[in-house]
């Protein structure tokens, strides 16, 4: 499946290994109280887990890792905790970056930034600069981001550069909106992955899930190791990906 394209307008290519993995990292705070520890140690810990997941995804030649960090309903939590993410994030930013740039992956962060400190901004900026170029995994971070927001600002976008080429155009396609979406520059998620129980979607990408394998775990994202990351890439090994096709047809064009 080519950039722009929709799984829901053509049939896309499936591999052994996804293309292209989204990841809903849950459980944090739980994993912090189970150690009678804050919930901010979960957090901690939260990150080693990232870079070990980039890690096994650039060893498997993933293309895309798009990692759900940070809600637009994440405002909602205690000031403290999302005081702490902001700090957490500029942290990880500043560290990891270089790290990234030497590695050939590209960093991409989707959501809307405006409640972002114009430190932290500069900072996205250029980490996104620095790696732009590089032609390795794409790891994209989703801060301040929800798939209705998306949606409809991509929307917007669509309508408002119609108005000046096409005025009056309203029979819009697919094809129009795509090049808006927050992810225009990748394919859509081959495997969404939820760790912590929990089995929803939480408003992530809500467009481009269409046609994803999902898959659920208990784990909590800082006990998410190598080992429970290969029973994820098992069980998408074994579903039949048929895109609207009966497994018949999906034999023939395998054969």
């Amino acid at each position: 499946m080519g950039l722009f394209s929709s799984s829901t307008q053509t049939i896309p290519v499936s591999g052994e290994v996804p293309s292209h993995i989204a990841v809903i990292m849950d459980g944090n705070g739980r994993w912090a109280r189970k150690r009678f520890l804050p919930r901010v140690a979960g957090h901690k810990r939260g990150v080693e887990v990232v870079r070990g997941l980039v890690k096994q995804c650039a060893k498997l030649n993933v293309k895309y890792l798009t990692l759900f960090a940070f809600s637009s309903e994440n405002w909602r939590r205690p000031e403290d905790e999302v005081s702490f993410l902001m700090g957490l994030f500029m942290d990880s930013l500043k560290r990891e970056v270089t790290k990234l740039h030497e590695n050939n992956i590209r960093l991409v962060l989707i959501g809307n930034r405006s409640k972002f400190s114009t430190e932290l901004v500069t900072q996205i900026e250029l980490a996104e600069e620095l790696t732009a170029k590089n032609t390795g995994l794409t790891l994209t971070i989703a801060a301040n981001y929800g798939g209705r927001w998306d949606i409809l600002n991509a929307t917007n976008q669509m309508v408002s550069k119609n108005a000046i080429k096409h005025p009056g155009k309203a029979d819009f396609t697919e094809e129009d909106l795509a090049p808006h979406l927050a992810m225009h520059y990748a394919t859509e998620p081959d495997l969404f992955i939820r760790t912590g129980g929990e089995k929803r979607v939480s408003n992530f990408l809500l467009w481009q899930l269409a046609y994803t394998e999902f898959y659920f775990t208990d784990t909590l994202w800082p006990d998410f190791d190598e080992k429970a990351f290969q029973l994820a890439i098992q069980s998408y090994q074994q579903r039949e990906r048929r895109f609207g096709r009966t497994s018949e047809q999906l034999a023939s064009s395998n054969a």
